[in-house]
């Protein structure tokens, strides 16, 4: 039997099916620097391409009631657990971390909690790849409060998992054999799920070079 590799989302659905995407989806939600590295979009997706596909006859490889229920309830349980560990470890917790991608999603969370308040913060940070992972935590060492973040990253964690998962299953009951192209169909899945970064990245830029007209950076210093 070949080994498993978790950040392939190819081998962990072979392997375990709709339990995996329950695993996934729970750990990276809220398991910080174990599920910042773990496939989330790029998972749900093909998932839901694999409910939909069938080969001469056969039914399809995973059942949809089964991948949907399993990633509703990861994605809200693990974020839960997630906001526990970061409102009992506080920020301590949060920058104790050698990994400057995670530092760097916690700012980013932080940034986001205080630019569009709790509610918006925890819908929008769902879709945010690399940002999942730590929002929840976050939100838990600034002190959210529990009943304001049950409701919201629960609304967030159900739109974002049966959004993805329904996706793949349209394009999966739409084109034949679609499975076939699963690689190219990953690649653009991370793509898209990048250009909310990208667009962080550019206004960040162009409000340094608002604050700095004369570009002069910290060359004056």
């Amino acid at each position: 039997m070949n080994a498993v590799n978790p950040t392939d989302s190819a081998s962990l659905l072979a392997a375990f099916g709709a339990l995996g995407v329950l695993a996934v989806t729970f750990a990276e939600s809220g398991l910080l620097v174990v599920g910042f590295f773990l496939p989330g979009d790029t998972l749900l997706f093909p998932a839901g391409v694999l409910c939909a596909v069938q080969h001469g006859g056969q039914p399809p490889r995973l059942v949809l009631w089964q991948v949907m229920l399993c990633a509703a309830v990861g994605s809200v349980a693990g974020a839960q657990v997630g906001f526990l560990i970061g409102r009992h470890g506080g920020r301590a917790l949060l920058t104790r971390t050698s990994s400057r991608r995670v530092k760097e999603g916690v700012a980013r969370a932080e940034r986001l909690l205080a630019r569009y308040g709790y509610r918006k913060a925890l819908v929008i940070g769902r879709f945010v790849p690399m940002l999942r992972s730590v929002l929840h935590p976050a939100a838990g060492a600034l002190g959210v409060p529990v009943r304001v973040f049950t409701i919201w990253q629960t609304v967030g964690g159900v739109l974002w998992s049966q959004s993805l998962v329904l996706a793949g299953w349209a394009l999966g009951a739409s084109v034949d054999h679609v499975d076939d192209y699963l690689l190219p169909l990953i690649a653009l899945v991370v793509a898209v799920s990048l250009l909310p970064l990208l667009v962080e990245v550019v206004r960040s830029r162009r409000r340094r070079s608002e604050q700095d007209p004369g570009g002069t950076g910290d060359t004056g210093d």
